[in-house]
C-alpha cells in the first residue's frame, strides 16, 4: 500500500488502515489505483474523503462508498478545511492534477504543521512550476515524492515519444489484430489517439467501458466483438500462451505500455517503455526547482539521491500541535459525525473543453468519424 499517516496532524493520504491511525479524521485519496486504495471498501463510514471529481465517481461506481463520506475537490482550486470542531483552526488544500491517471492529483497542505506537498503517483511536466501554488516564492517543508523511477541508470522516454513507438508497431502490421495489455485504469488518452490515428474503435470489457463512460472519454470505445482492430485486455492476459491462440485465430500483435522490466515471451509481443511516472532526470528536475526542506519517499528510500537539491532551510521544525486540534484528533467518531463543508478560497476559469466524439459503433457500420466538440458552458460557482 503506497500510503502515509502525516505526522502530528489528523490527515492521511491514501493510508485506509483505520486502527492504526485512529487519530486520523480527514482522509484524501489521490486516485484510484489499486495500491492507492488498499482497505477502502464500501463499508468505510464515520471519516470523510476527498479526493477530485472524477476520483469521487470511480469511489462510488468501484467500491460502493457511500455518498456522504465522500468530499470532491476541485483541480485548480484551494480549499479551506476544519481542524478542529469550534473552527479555530483550519487548513488549506490546493488541488493540483498530477498528471498519472484520470482524476489523479497531488494535494498542497499549508496550515500550523508548515507547508506539505503529497505528489501521489504522478508524472512531472515543467507546467506543474506554472501553477501559482508552487510558484518560487512558496517554500516546501516536507514533499513526499513518487519515486517509482528513483534509478538514475535508466532513462524513459515521454509520453508522447512513447505513443509514437506505438503508433509505429502498429504501421508496421496493418494485417494484424493489435492486444493492448493495461490496468484496470489508466493510459485512456493513449487509446483516444490511437483509435484517431489509425480510425478504428477500441474494444474493450464491459466492466472497463462502465469506467470509461463514467469519465466522459470521447466515444470510441466499444463491447462489439471485432469492431475495432484495437483490442484492451487486463496487462496479465499477455502471455505465452494467449499469444499462440490469438495468432492460431488472426495475425495478432500484443503491445504492453509499461516502464517495468517484462520479459518478451513472443516475436508478436512488445514492450513499449510508456510511462504514468516520472522519470529520474523529470524527478531532479522537479526536486531542484522546488528546493523543499525534506522529502520523504512514497516508495522505499531515494533521498541520497536528491539531497544536493534540498533547501538550506531547518528541515526538522518543531510542530507543536494546537490543544483544539489535539482534542479533535481524539473525538471518538459516530455515525452521526456532520462533516464540516468546503470553503471555497477561489474559483479560476474552467478550461473549454476539446477533444472529438465519435459515432457510437453500435448505431453505425461506418468507421468513426472525427467531430470537433462545442465548447462547454462554464460551471456554476459553488458557494461557501
Amino acid at each position: 500500500m503506497n500510503g502515509k499517516v502525516i505526522p502530528h496532524t489528523p490527515l492521511a493520504v491514501d493510508f485506509w488502515q483505520v486502527r492504526k491511525c485512529s487519530h486520523v479524521r480527514l482522509f484524501f485519496l489521490s486516485h484510484m489505483h489499486t495500491d492507492h486504495t488498499s482497505g477502502l471498501t464500501s463499508s468505510w463510514s464515520n471519516r470523510p474523503i476527498y479526493c477530485s471529481p472524477a476520483t469521487a465517481k470511480l469511489l462510488k461506481l468501484k467500491l460502493q462508498v457511500k455518498e456522504k463520506w465522500i468530499h470532491p475537490l476541485e483541480v485548480g482550486e484551494t480549499h479551506m478545511l476544519a481542524l478542529d470542531d469550534i473552527g479555530k483552526e483550519t487548513l488549506t488544500v490546493t488541488v493540483i492534477d498530477a498528471n498519472h491517471c484520470p482524476g489523479s492529483v497531488m494535494f498542497l497542505f499549508e496550515g500550523y504543521f508548515g507547508t506539505i506537498l503529497y505528489t501521489g503517483d504522478f508524472r512531472y511536466t515543467p507546467s506543474m512550476l506554472r501553477e501559482p501554488c508552487l510558484g518560487s516564492y512558496k517554500k516546501i517543508d516536507v514533499l513526499y515524492l513518487d519515486n517509482t523511477n528513483c534509478d538514475p541508470s535508466r532513462t524513459l522516454p515521454s509520453r508522447q515519444q512513447a505513443t509514437q513507438q506505438i503508433k509505429e508497431i502498429i504501421r508496421q502490421h496493418p494485417q494484424h489484430n493489435i492486444v493492448i495489455g493495461l490496468y484496470e485504469l489508466g493510459k485512456e488518452t493513449l487509446l483516444v489517439e490511437l483509435a484517431m490515428e489509425f480510425k478504428t474503435w477500441v474494444e474493450v470489457k464491459p466492466e472497463r467501458l462502465e469506467t470509461l463512460c463514467a469519465l466522459n472519454l470521447p466515444d470510441v470505445f466499444t463491447t462489439e466483438p471485432g469492431a475495432g482492430r484495437i483490442r484492451v485486455v487486463s496487462h496479465t492476459e499477455i502471455r505465452m500462451s494467449s499469444l499462440i491462440l490469438w495468432n492460431r485465430q488472426y495475425p495478432t500483435v500484443a503491445i504492453l505500455p509499461t516502464s517495468r522490466p517484462v520479459p518478451v515471451l513472443h516475436p508478436c509481443m512488445y514492450v513499449v517503455p510508456y510511462s504514468d511516472h516520472s522519470s529520474f532526470q523529470e524527478l531532479e528536475d522537479f526536486v531542484s526547482a522546488l528546493r523543499p526542506a525534506s522529502i520523504i519517499p512514497i516508495i522505499g528510500t531515494c533521498i541520497p539521491h536528491f539531497s544536493a537539491f534540498l533547501s538550506p532551510r531547518k528541515s526538522s521544525r518543531e510542530v507543536v500541535v494546537p490543544e483544539s486540534v489535539r482534542q479533535f484528533m481524539t473525538k471518538v467518531c459516530n455515525s452521526d459525525t456532520s462533516v464540516k463543508p468546503t470553503r471555497w478560497l477561489f474559483r479560476p476559469s474552467p478550461p473549454v473543453a476539446r477533444g472529438v466524439v465519435f459515432e457510437s459503433p453500435e448505431h453505425s457500420s461506418q468507421p468513426p468519424e472525427i467531430v470537433a466538440q462545442e465548447n462547454s458552458p462554464p460551471s456554476k460557482v459553488l458557494s461557501p
